[in-house]
């Protein structure tokens, strides 16, 4: 069998690049979320109604990909490029909607595509490294992370452009990063086939402790993440409301404030290399949970200290994120891997949409402030489930 040591060097930073464009269909909608209001009329809360409908098609795409173990049965790699093409199509169809319904639509079949690029990616970097995954998957949720961010820096850049621009250009990045990936990256050596559905599989691999506390503390990550990511703009938009003498480049700040979590993905990588993905990930969690209490505070601050916090809560909110998905490789059954590692992907992301409503439905209710303390839930909940890992 082939050792790590002899994997080509272009696989891994192929796989990231292809995980960069196809992620960046994610936040497509939010990022012209602004255009499309005045156009098709739409409520502020829109926001949360898009992304949870995103959310929501990753959830059931995840779950059919995981009854019919879809990643360990067929080549990965064509899993990746087909939901890739089909992704972008449905991200095209956003240029035809006709009101709030068909936008959900398209969102909602773009997120079911994605269920077969983001965990199946993970899956793909798995079937390559037994040794330094935690490192590998840094770069890969990386690439995440800055293909959710890419939309709007597009927006930042195509100002006074067609809306349309944007969702062109993460179509086209999607095909792309498809066709990369299924022409450079083979089958893994380290993949073990699955030759049929598994319907157990969801009972079976919940029986071990150490996994379940890896997917406990990833479902506390889930709460807070992809709800700080999609009110990002509007924590902004808050602050320019609360100090309109100060200009704030809306798009451009989003970018940077989600991106920067590229950063800590891969620093976080190289950490975990030295003290544990578990470690890694309990630092992450806890720093990412004291921002959530700070957050009341956070719109009478200055901007310098305004944006230093928000900064470092885009690097503690993700960091953590690749060392939970290395937990839960390697603490899954080596034939169920990439089925676990879907099913772990799509209890967190049905969580988010808990979350994502939940928040919405405290505008009106309670003051912007404390929107954001509900938060910590999250972290909490994760610290304390993953406490068994580090007692090991």
């Amino acid at each position: 069998m082939k050792s790590s040591q002899s994997i080509p060097k272009h696989i891994l930073p192929t796989i990231v690049l292809a995980q960069f464009a196809c992620t960046s269909l994610w936040f497509a909608g939010n990022a012209v979320l602004p255009e499309l209001i005045p156009q098709f009329q739409l409520e502020a809360s829109s926001l949360s109604h898009l992304t949870s409908a995103v959310q929501l098609g990753f959830i059931l795409g995840t779950l059919v990909f995981a009854v019919f173990t879809i990643a360990d049965r067929f080549s990965p790699s064509t899993v990746f490029l087909v939901c890739a093409v089909v992704g972008a199509g449905f991200n095209v169809s956003l240029l035809g909607a006709e009101g709030l319904s068909t936008l959900l639509l398209s969102r909602f079949l773009t997120g079911f595509c994605l269920a077969g690029i983001y965990p199946v990616g993970m899956k793909i970097a798995a079937d390559y490294h037994q040794k330094g995954l935690g490192k590998a998957l840094g770069f890969l949720v990386g690439a995440l992370v800055l293909g959710t961010a890419f939309p709007h820096l597009l927006k930042s850049l195509t100002q006074g452009l067609p809306w349309r621009y944007v969702i062109w250009a993460t179509s086209g990045l999607a095909v792309l990063g498809g066709l990369g990936l299924f022409l450079l990256v083979p089958d893994g050596p380290f993949r073990s086939r699955s030759s049929q559905p598994d319907f157990t599989a969801f009972f079976h691999i919940f029986k071990q402790k150490d996994f379940r506390a890896a997917a406990f503390g990833y479902f506390g990550h889930m709460w807070e993440l992809y709800t700080f990511w999609a009110f990002v703009p509007v924590i902004l938009a808050l602050y320019a409301e609360e100090h309109p003498e100060t200009p704030l480049n809306n798009p451009l700040l989003s970018f940077t404030i989600i991106a920067i979590g590229a950063v800590a993905c891969v620093a976080g990588g190289y950490l975990s290399g030295r003290i544990g993905s578990g470690r890694t990930a309990f630092g992450a969690l806890a720093i990412s949970m004291g921002c959530c209490l700070l957050s009341p505070w956070l719109l009478q601050l200055n901007l310098s200290l305004f944006l230093s916090l928000l900064l470092v809560w885009g690097l503690a909110v993700v960091m953590d994120s690749p060392q939970f998905s290395t937990l839960v490789a390697q603490n899954a059954p080596a034939q169920a891997k990439g089925t676990a590692l879907t099913i772990v992907n799509s209890l967190g992301f049905a969580i988010t949409i808990v979350s994502i409503q939940f928040l919405r439905s405290l505008q009106g209710k309670v003051a912007p402030t404390y929107w954001f303390l509900f938060l910590a839930l999250g972290p909490l909940f994760g610290l304390l489930a993953m406490w068994r890992l580090l007692r090991d």
